[in-house]
């Protein structure tokens, strides 16, 4: 059976790419995020291996439930990514914007916890993987980034989750890029990595042998 693959921030970047990069190595594809139209004209690119699931990652029932209409759909998940996530205002604690943390936290934390908790029963049936979008500001310490804490999180909850999963066969990544052409930044970045780097990245551990848990690959733009 064809296997499936549930990527949260799928509408555009990263998670656009590795929905392409996974349809072009045989996988289906649920596409969750909130902006409706940018689902679906990524859908009707890649074909009837896609499936639209628009939803709040920052929402555990949304996340559950677009879970639910993806194994409908394909009859299993073998793989999910939480890749959904932003940045925040600048001005380091002392001037940045509580509310604003608040916001970040809900989808860079929550978010992926959430994708991990709702993703559970379906990759224990699959002995599946579970794939999180970290950062090289979760690896160094950058002055004042509420962002790069909430980064720390992720490599930490990742390295346990890897050693929760592993005593039923399952397996865990976090990839962590450095600076990443995207939407993410005001102005383009055309000699960083690109969306696709990173998505090559989440295949190689995707298809890796199941003997094989790549735990984190990590990447950086040679400048």
């Amino acid at each position: 059976m064809t296997k499936t693959l549930f990527i949260t921030g799928a509408s555009s970047g990263i998670g656009a790419a590795t929905a392409r990069a996974a349809a072009k190595a045989g996988w289906n594809v649920g596409l969750f995020a909130r902006s409706e139209d940018k689902l679906k004209d990524l859908a009707r690119e890649i074909g009837d291996q896609a499936l639209v699931l628009t939803g709040d990652a920052t929402q555990y029932d949304d996340q559950e439930q677009a879970m639910s209409r993806l194994a409908q759909k394909f009859g299993q998940i073998d793989a999910v990514f939480a890749n959904a996530g932003r940045g925040t205002s600048p001005g380091g604690t002392e001037k940045g914007d509580p509310d604003d943390w608040k916001s970040m936290i809900d989808l860079n934390v929550m978010g992926a916890l959430y994708t991990a908790h709702a993703a559970m029963p379906y990759l224990r049936k699959t002995t599946g993987q579970y794939v999180v979008t970290g950062s090289a500001a979760g690896r160094r310490h950058i002055k004042g980034s509420i962002y790069g804490a909430t980064k720390f999180f992720i490599h930490g909850f990742a390295g346990n989750l890897a050693d929760e999963m592993a005593e039923w066969g399952g397996r865990c990544m976090v990839v962590s890029p450095g600076m990443v052409d995207t939407a993410f930044f005001d102005e383009a970045k055309p000699d960083k990595l690109k969306p696709e780097d990173v998505a090559s990245a989440v295949i190689h551990a995707l298809e890796a042998p199941a003997h094989a848990a790549v735990r984190e690959i990590h990447l950086m733009p040679v400048d």
